[in-house]
């Protein structure tokens, strides 16, 4: 219990909470919305869903100032990778942020004069390069990683005994794909961080795949993609030390 209220006293937790309820209600009406006699749940569904959107543009109001300072961060990363892809990532959640707070500003009716779709087009592309970056960061690290695990491998495999059975990646499975395969997730498996933050990076960019018409999806997969990456995201605010840090 301690933990669950540590948890919805951040604000980052309350919006994951609402994100979460956002996507399972986009999820459940993909999934009913076919079936006869749950128009009404449907149209519940709906209106919660749309609620809930509202709700959370409240909680992202401070998001600039967040990623000013995440971006302030990763420019002090050692690792000459993750400096360049994160603190680009980060400019691109600024201007995201900022072209999410214009279209609230037009949403409450404050002003009149924006183009909807244009601030809407924009941020999508500045929120789907920072998800491309993030990515490339990601694919980065799951290299090391995987260096680190063959390392440790052949480490080990030249400390066993001559008559041992010199157990090895390429010798349980002869074929690449496979040992590749293996390799990949003994290395994600090892570091939990990682595999959290690449999920929810993948996860992520389906939605603005979508919406700039690069990879269409239906809101069932985008509904699950959101709910995926929103439980990872409440893992990683309700426990920081799965969160993957910058070296």
């Amino acid at each position: 219990m301690d933990a669950f209220i540590r948890f919805t006293n951040q604000t980052q937790g309350r919006d994951r909470l609402f994100r979460a309820t956002q996507y399972t209600c986009m999820l459940l009406r993909y999934l009913l919305e076919p079936k006869a006699g749950k128009e009404k749940v449907v149209m519940k569904l709906k209106k919660l869903e749309s609620s809930v959107s509202t709700g959370r543009k409240w909680f992202r109001l401070g998001n600039v100032v967040h990623a000013i300072q995440a971006t302030e961060q990763s420019i002090h990363a050692t690792d000459l990778v993750p400096r360049l892809c994160l603190t680009l990532a980060n400019l691109n959640r600024v201007i995201y942020f900022i072209c999410d707070t214009i279209l609230w500003v037009r949403s409450v009716g404050l002003t009149s004069g924006i183009n909807k779709e244009k601030w809407r087009t924009r941020a999508a592309h500045h929120y789907c390069f920072s998800l491309l970056l993030s990515l490339v960061r990601d694919l980065y690290e799951i290299s090391l990683q995987m260096k680190r695990v063959t390392r440790d491998r052949a480490r080990k495999e030249k400390s066993a005994s001559q008559d041992s059975l010199g157990y090895s990646v390429a010798d349980e499975e002869t074929e690449w794909l496979q040992s590749f395969l293996l390799l990949l997730f003994r290395s994600l498996k090892q570091h939990p961080p990682l595999l959290l933050d690449t999920v929810k990076n993948l996860c992520d960019i389906l939605n603005p795949l979508d919406q700039l018409g690069i990879y269409k999806s239906n809101p069932g997969i985008i509904g699950l993609g959101g709910l995926v990456s929103s439980i990872a995201g409440m893992i990683t605010v309700a426990y920081p030390q799965m969160k993957l840090k910058t070296r």
